[in-house]
């Protein structure tokens, strides 16, 4: 008879609980079959044949559930189960009763060593978003401070200033790039705290910056309103979401404008460029800022539409979820 031991304390064996439900069935049986032959024989009145049957399988049913309490315990954790919220020892085997199945504690073993590492991986993730998020933000701070201070040197040539201007687009995409990286790092709470802000305002924000990184250059950007609303969410990873759409229009049209438009629910990114062609989510041609675009609107539920029928260069947003702009 095969037996599991747990820390040199309880032993389970294995079948214990399909020999227990044998037993209950088997005697469930012979009591139905002994009332039944005395029912033919005319030994039992048939008011008490069946008060009899209705009786046994009544206990039948109640040995059979106290039997199934230590599966159903087991099934209640996993139900409850929520990462970073519960303690891995309560799956521990040794909260099994002690006449527990070994095929169960073995379930339980395995469940608990998954919880545990599901733990410890939700605690490395902390630490190193934690500690990447410092490390990094404080040098890419310093190097853009030090590059603003430089812009307003007096004697700086023009060869300067266009390095310098290289110098601070290449720090804010990096910037852009850092907090990409550390929102789809994070499997809980991506994004950081949940807020309340307006679109329109966004949007106007992440446009500025963008005129100021791309001072000389051909491309014109423009914002249509025609809508106003508000979001709940992670301003950080709408603001994020934006500026790689932003930047990937850019890229594509060379000489020619850039039109962020805020639609009811939704926003588009659209740019006219000759070779521009209908895409598709998922393409094999996506952009990288457009492959983390995508990535972030899968994180956040904002559907991400990469094709627009007639209207090559679109990139729309929706939003299932939208708030009054005098709400936020």
């Amino acid at each position: 008879m095969n037996a599991k031991e747990v820390d040199g304390a309880a032993i389970f064996r294995a079948g214990a609980f399909r020999r227990r439900i044998a037993w209950v069935f088997a005697l469930q049986f012979v009591a139905v079959a002994i009332v039944c032959v005395m029912g033919a024989y005319d030994q039992a009145p048939l008011p008490a044949a069946i008060a009899v049957i209705v009786i046994v399988t009544g206990l039948a049913w109640l040995a059979t559930r106290r039997e199934w309490r230590s599966v159903s315990a087991l099934a209640r954790l996993i139900r409850e189960w929520h990462d970073g919220q519960s303690d891995p020892a309560a799956l521990r085997p040794e909260r099994l009763p002690q006449d527990a199945d070994a095929d169960l504690v073995a379930l339980a073993y395995g469940l608990h060593g998954f919880a545990a590492r599901i733990a410890d991986y939700g605690q490395r993730e902390r630490n190193f978003t934690r500690d990447a998020s410092h490390e990094l933000r404080t040098p890419l701070t310093v190097i853009r401070m030090a590059v603003d201070m430089l812009a307003d040197e007096d004697g700086l040539g023009e060869c300067g200033r266009r390095s310098v201007r290289r110098i601070h687009r290449a720090t804010r995409e990096l910037e852009a790039l850092v907090e990409v990286l550390l929102i789809l790092a994070r499997e809980s709470d991506p994004g950081g705290t949940a807020e309340q802000f307006v679109v329109n305002d966004v949007l106007r924000r992440e446009l500025e910056t963008a005129r100021d990184l791309m001072a000389g250059s051909s491309v014109e950007l423009q914002l249509e309103e025609p809508a106003r609303f508000a979001l709940h969410g992670s301003m950080r990873a709408f603001s994020v979401l934006c500026w790689q759409l932003i930047r990937d229009a850019c890229q594509h049209a060379d000489a020619g404008h850039v039109v962020v438009t805020v639609l009811p629910g939704a926003i588009t990114v659209s740019h006219a460029a000759a070779d521009a062609a209908p895409i598709r989510a998922g393409d094999e041609r996506l952009s990288f800022e457009l492959a983390i675009a995508q990535r972030i609107s899968d994180r956040f539920a904002w559907p991400l539409e990469l094709h627009a029928p007639g209207k090559p260069g679109v990139a729309r947003v929706r939003f299932p979820e939208t708030l009054p702009a005098a709400a936020a």
